[in-house]
């Protein structure tokens, strides 16, 4: 590992949001920034495969470190290196993923980083990366708990060390939510009379099973167990609205196989109201 966050930054609002939030993130722990621009320019060549002329090189080079220099400010004291290579975004970001900390984007950006909130560079690059991606939307100064979304996958056990760790480099609380009914049907259909009761105690013991070791290895970490009749997303994406961060598997239980980054992910980096952490399986 590098130990560095790596941070892609466009030139838009978003992407300053993004390295400002990141630059807290280094703070805590003592980590430095990599600033990384995507100067994307496929092949060399216009349409009609003409050459590019070396002047619109030289322009985009000083376009590039203008937009590093500002971004670089932003960071304020971080320790900082920056890099402006000729690649596409996604591609890029994954291959830092390899050696980072974490990635962090904006919630919407342009240029090299075009589409974000909209899936093209967010969702890729959540659904492919090799470390902990953050997308910086909502409230990015934003105070109160970590959330973990729980689902028992182990995708999410992952993700739950991880919401562990980053509650107690803040020294805050942790709010474990294991949402367990994930039905999503159009149209009502007829409901089994099922002992909720019941279910509810099996739900409450099996979240009590998940966080008991990582509470004995965080024990300064305050855990509000939170076990509701409710579609994860909903309910991850209400508790945004209070929370500093919320912390979630690229894919739980749910979905197809080989569904790279789930329903659940995907709406609370489109939607949440404060930054969203996606943590997927460890590579073998």
């Amino acid at each position: 590992m590098a130990d560095e966050i790596v941070v892609g930054v466009d030139g838009s609002a978003a992407a300053l949001d993004a390295v400002r939030w990141a630059a807290g993130e280094a703070a805590l722990r003592k980590l430095p920034l990599r600033l990384v621009y995507a100067a994307d320019v496929t092949g060399g060549r216009f349409d009609g495969g003409l050459p590019v002329p070396q002047t619109f090189f030289d322009e985009l080079e000083r376009a590039g470190q203008q937009l590093l220099a500002e971004a670089a400010r932003a960071a304020g004291e971080a320790t900082v290196t920056t890099e402006m290579p000729l690649e596409p975004a996604v591609s890029l970001l994954l291959d830092q993923s390899r050696t980072a900390r974490m990635i962090v984007l904006g919630s919407s950006g342009r240029g090299g980083f075009t589409g974000m909130l909209a899936g093209s560079t967010a969702v890729s690059v959540s659904a492919h990366a090799h470390c902990p991606v953050a997308v910086v939307r909502g409230r990015p100064g934003a105070t109160g708990p970590v959330v973990a979304g729980i689902d028992g996958s182990p995708t999410s056990e992952q993700a739950l060390a991880v919401a562990f760790d980053e509650a107690a480099w803040r020294e805050v609380p942790l709010v474990a939510v294991h949402a367990w009914s994930d039905a999503d049907y159009g149209v009502p259909l007829p409901v089994p009379d099922l002992d909720w009761s019941t279910i509810e105690r099996e739900q409450q013991r099996l979240l009590s099973e998940r966080l008991a070791g990582w509470r004995e290895r965080y024990p300064d970490v305050r855990v509000e167990r939170v076990v509701v009749r409710d579609r994860p997303r909903d309910e991850l994406l209400a508790r945004s609205a209070r929370a500093q961060l919320v912390v979630v598997g690229s894919r739980g239980r749910g979905g197809f196989r080989g569904l790279v980054l789930g329903s659940t992910s995907q709406a609370l980096i489109h939607h949440a109201e404060c930054p969203v952490l996606v943590v997927r399986p460890e590579q073998g």
